[in-house]
């Protein structure tokens, strides 16, 4: 089996099957579902082959049409493979969450085809194929986070749309002065014809404005606490393990393995991140509906892999990556126990809940686990990415932003354990209710072990992120 049929698998499997899930679902909901499920399952197989492919240095490229082209190179493989095993648990998941609701077909179409515009994305080389997925992610988007179709609900979903397609239109100026300087909308031109020297500050700026509108970024994080409202498996792919690390994916991708920018921007990328992270974290303390309050804390740990990223060298870079493994395993893992706890006791707001511990058990051990790796708590995953990003910034001598940023990670630690003490902790306020459906249950068990096996076992994900690095840098092993 080729390499390049490979490549094209991942992509393409999720694209051909949104175009049967609609017909399939009107006879037979199972069928559809595992349909589904496959059309997630199948780009994770793809990718993990590809792993070890691009170990041994082959980066197939076959192109598409019109000068388009995927490439599979190490950082889009790890981001590949994250994106669609998190989709699978998320597509399992929602097997039951979503059975009694109405537009069901509707539902499976969209997440899939969500799934393989990330795809796509990721493997994009060339900035217009990279924009177009884009574009295909805030549509998709759009129709999830307005699934229920009530006023309120549409809005909030117009919110997200307007402000992520504003930052989108911001980019795509941005790639358009890059043709107008390089001549070329292909990554690898661009690189080699920039070489070292910096792009414009204006187009920095303007491209940032799309990463940051879509990574829920300060000043444009408001649409994501927003975009609760949606079903939790959605939040959970939106929120946590796809959507907003679209973002710092592509900041990864352009600025650290296509081009430059001004040194003035490893400066100014941290200050925002850390306004986000901190802001974001304070808001979190406060807020007392449940999947708000897990959006709030998504946006501050968001700039935590910012900040890793535009520290800019090895150490802080491989965290910043590994972050994003880490905390999209961890914090699906938590929105998708919000979802068992909503949809069984009908309450969000965390002040009304309590003693949930004792008639969910396994629902709030792995909240717990799963919080555990969000603060940072060795063994647990989300300890080896912040020690790195944080090792990496004090080596580079950035150490007031370091110590900036533990403030607001230690802010982390006392929002979630609020959060878990109000919620699982204390007198049962409803003893009738009970555990999710067993799917449920082992999906957010999967990733609350999860979080602490990939602490334990780092290593292995460390190593292939710290080869995805040295390649994207143009590193010596």
């Amino acid at each position: 089996m080729s390499t390049q049929f490979l490549l094209i698998t991942a992509v393409a499997a999720p694209l051909i099957a949104v175009l049967f899930i609609p017909l399939i679902g009107k006879f037979s909901k199972q069928a559809r579902n595992v349909l589904s499920l496959i059309a997630a399952v199948v780009p994770f197989i793809a990718c993990a082959i590809l792993a070890f492919a691009v170990l041994k240095g082959d980066s197939p490229e076959p192109v598409l049409f019109f000068g388009l082209a995927l490439k599979a190179d190490m950082l889009a493989v790890f981001m590949g493979l994250v994106s669609s095993f998190l989709s699978s648990l998320i597509i399992l998941y929602s097997f039951d969450y979503i059975s009694h609701y109405r537009d069901q077909n509707e539902y499976y179409f969209m997440v899939v085809l969500f799934l393989g515009a990330m795809m796509g994305l990721v493997f994009s080389s060339n900035l217009i194929l990279l924009y177009v997925f884009w574009e295909i992610t805030a549509i998709t988007s759009w129709r999830l986070i307005g699934f229920f179709r009530d006023r309120e609900y549409v809005l909030k979903a117009d919110k997200a749309f307007l402000v992520t397609a504003f930052g989108a239109l911001a980019m795509l100026i941005g790639f358009i002065m890059i043709y107008q300087t390089t001549g070329s909308f292909d990554l690898a031109a661009i690189k080699e014809n920039l070489k070292t020297s910096p792009i414009a500050n204006l187009a920095v700026l303007l491209i940032l404005a799309g990463i940051f509108s879509k990574s829920a970024t300060l000043p444009f994080h408001t649409w994501l606490p927003d975009a609760g409202v949606a079903p939790s498996p959605v939040t959970a792919l939106l929120h946590a393990a796809i959507l907003v690390k679209i973002g710092v994916y592509v900041f990864a991708r352009l600025f650290l393995a296509t081009f430059n920018m001004e040194q003035f921007w490893h400066t100014v990328v941290p200050v925002i991140a850390f306004l986000s992270a901190i802001i974001s974290a304070g808001a979190a303390f406060i807020e007392t509906d449940l999947k708000r309050l897990i959006a709030f804390s998504t946006i501050s740990q968001i700039g935590f892999i910012f900040f890793g990223l535009a520290i800019g060298n090895e150490m802080a870079v491989v965290g910043g990556l590994l972050y994003i493994l880490m905390h999209g395993i961890a914090k699906a893992g938590l929105f998708l126990c919000a979802g068992i706890i909503e949809q069984n006791t009908k309450i969000r707001d965390i002040t009304k809940l309590g003693g949930l511990i004792k008639t969910m058990p396994v629902t709030a051990i792995a909240f717990l686990l799963c919080s555990f790796s969000v603060m940072g708590i060795p063994p647990f995953g989300g300890f080896f990415s912040k020690y790195l990003v944080f090792s990496g910034a004090i080596k580079s001598g950035h150490l007031f932003i370091t110590a900036a940023f533990l403030v607001a990670a230690f802010m982390t630690i006392l929002y979630l354990f609020r959060v878990f003490n109000m919620v699982f902790l204390g007198e049962a306020r409803s003893p009738q209710v009970k555990e999710a459906s067993p799917t449920m249950v082992f999906t957010v068990a999967s990733l609350g072990v999860l979080s602490l096996i990939s602490g334990i076992l780092v290593w292995y994900p460390y190593k292939f992120v710290q080869d995805a690095v040295w390649q994207m840098m143009g590193m010596v092993k």
